[in-house]
């Protein structure tokens, strides 16, 4: 099936399923939004995943999403999804002068550099912070201003100074803790402490942004194989015979390390 004809189907299936299925016809941009962030995220996990088949599934999700959120500005008479594709080719190559026009770059800093030039030149963006979205995980909000900055001069030399800066903010931290204890599970944190960990936190995405790391997708992903860890202990203690609520932390920590031999 050529590729015209696969969309135009989608295209046609959108529009029937709005008209006829009772879910889609009570849909709103708002009401939508949280299932477009919820299949974004499956498709960065099937892509981190390395199943092509999970992101060619996923992908399509993802699409299917963008073809309905187009029919809903159809619909307020705003655009529609020809109006979507021709103003991402304008906006794709007005930002790609060293592709499609006689500017040079000559690495993917420089073109990162140059997008946010061509922002505030071509497209009116105005501060250094401009559209960064409040509704982005913090993490990635983290990181987006730190590049925002960065644009701007604002940076780091080197990945030496966010490294050294973590040990500094980590002793900072230590002292809020040993100044203002730890308070009890369930009840308001320490100020200083919400505070210090914030600093940490911020610093260490500033080291993954050096470093090329999308500390969402890495946290992600240390989290998945601790599951996967834990999980695989706790059945290790089973077919031993032992409940792993029941044992103590020492006997826990042995069974996740023969756990974590087993899944590295």
């Amino acid at each position: 099936m050529a590729l015209e004809e696969a969309l135009v189907d989608l295209q046609e299936l959108t529009r029937r399923l709005r008209l006829e299925c009772p879910w889609d016809r009570e849909q709103t941009t708002r009401t939508i939004v949280p299932h477009t962030v919820e299949e974004a995220y499956e498709v960065a996990d099937a892509a981190v995943s390395g199943s092509r088949g999970k992101l060619l599934d996923e992908l399509g999700d993802l699409l299917f999403q963008v073809y309905f959120l187009a029919l809903l500005l159809e619909e307020q008479g705003q655009g529609d999804l020809e109006a979507v594709a021709r103003n991402a080719h304008e906006k794709l190559v007005r930002r790609h002068p060293h592709v499609f026009g006689g500017a040079e770059a000559d690495s993917a800093g420089a073109v990162r550099l140059r997008w946010e030039a061509i922002k505030t030149e071509q497209e009116g963006r105005e501060g250094v912070f401009h559209d960064v979205p409040g509704s982005l995980p913090a993490l990635l909000h983290a990181r987006k201003v730190q590049r925002r900055a960065a644009a701007v001069g604002y940076d780091w030399p080197d990945v030496a100074g966010p490294l050294a800066k973590i040990g500094e903010e980590l002793a900072e931290l230590e002292d809020a803790v040993a100044l203002a204890g730890a308070p009890a599970p369930e009840t308001e944190p320490r100020d200083e402490a919400f505070g210090e960990i914030g600093d940490l936190l911020f610093t260490v995405v500033n080291v993954a942004r050096r470093l090329n790391v999308d500390p969402e997708l890495a946290l992600r992903a240390t989290s998945g194989r601790f599951v996967a860890r834990v999980e695989r202990a706790q059945q290790l203690a089973a077919d031993a015979g032992e409940t792993w609520t029941e044992l103590d932390l020492a006997a826990q920590d042995a069974y996740y390390d023969r756990a974590k031999a087993e899944l590295t």
